[in-house]
């Protein structure tokens, strides 16, 4: 789909700092419309992300902002995760996400060049863009374990099915990044192109499987309430996921 905006993607500064009410803002009202959690993070937050360099601002032709992404690390540098990752509703589906997620992936390259770079997502779109960078899908057991990553799980609506399987996997899919032990990203984004169906279907039943516990249990305590709960309330969730 041909998108009328051209975009600028740079490294966020304190010139920036103006931004971080309604980026924090967009993030929120973004994970509430797909039904996920984030880890909430505060506009003094964002703010010391852009002081740092460890941000990327993206801005229209027009001047307007576009979207943005920081860069976490964990494990004492040893892991970094690209997160909160942003396009504001005016630009989407303009090909922005994927000049966010080079630019910043570049930048976490720069600073961190030993660093394993990974993300964990729900989405085939997201998959995709990660797979032409070079990242590949990856059991749990290969990401950080650092106790302060997975307590930013806590905001998530499925922490409790992350949690049921002693964080052994969940609705998303986990996807790394390694300079030592790599694919090329011809090969990452030819495995992808070759398996996206197979992959969505696991998407789809992941979503199907993990939350049957959670459905029936649920049922059967809205039954001596009379309410509906949260398999009333799954309808919503199903949309926002597919």
């Amino acid at each position: 789909m041909e998108h009328p905006h051209t975009f600028k993607v740079i490294i966020a500064d304190e010139s920036h700092f103006p931004y971080a009410e309604a980026i924090c803002e967009e993030m929120e009202e973004s994970a509430k419309a797909r039904g996920t959690g984030i880890a909430k993070r505060s506009p003094d937050y964002i703010r010391q992300k852009m002081q740092e360099g460890k941000a990327v601002i993206a801005f229209s032709d027009s001047g307007a902002w576009a979207g943005f992404c920081y860069i976490e690390t964990w494990s004492h540098g040893d892991y970094v995760a690209n997160s909160g990752l942003i396009v504001s509703p005016t630009f989407r589906k303009g090909g922005l996400a994927k000049m966010i997620k080079r630019k910043i992936f570049d930048l976490s390259r720069q600073k961190y060049p030993n660093a394993k770079i990974f993300g964990l997502t729900t989405g085939l779109a997201v998959m995709k863009i990660n797979s032409e960078l070079g990242y590949e899908p990856v059991t749990y057991s290969e990401l950080t374990q650092d106790e302060a990553f997975w307590a930013g799980c806590k905001s998530c609506v499925n922490y409790d099915i992350l949690m049921s399987k002693d964080r052994k996997n969940c609705m998303c899919t986990a996807m790394l990044y390694d300079p030592q032990d790599h694919y090329e990203p011809a090969e990452t984004i030819e495995y992808f192109n070759q398996n996206a169906r197979g992959l969505e279907r696991l998407l789809n039943y992941k979503r199907w499987k993990f939350l049957q516990p959670f459905l029936r249990k649920d049922r059967e305590q809205e039954k001596k309430k009379g309410g509906k709960g949260l398999a009333g309330a799954i309808t919503g969730f199903f949309i926002n996921l597919f």
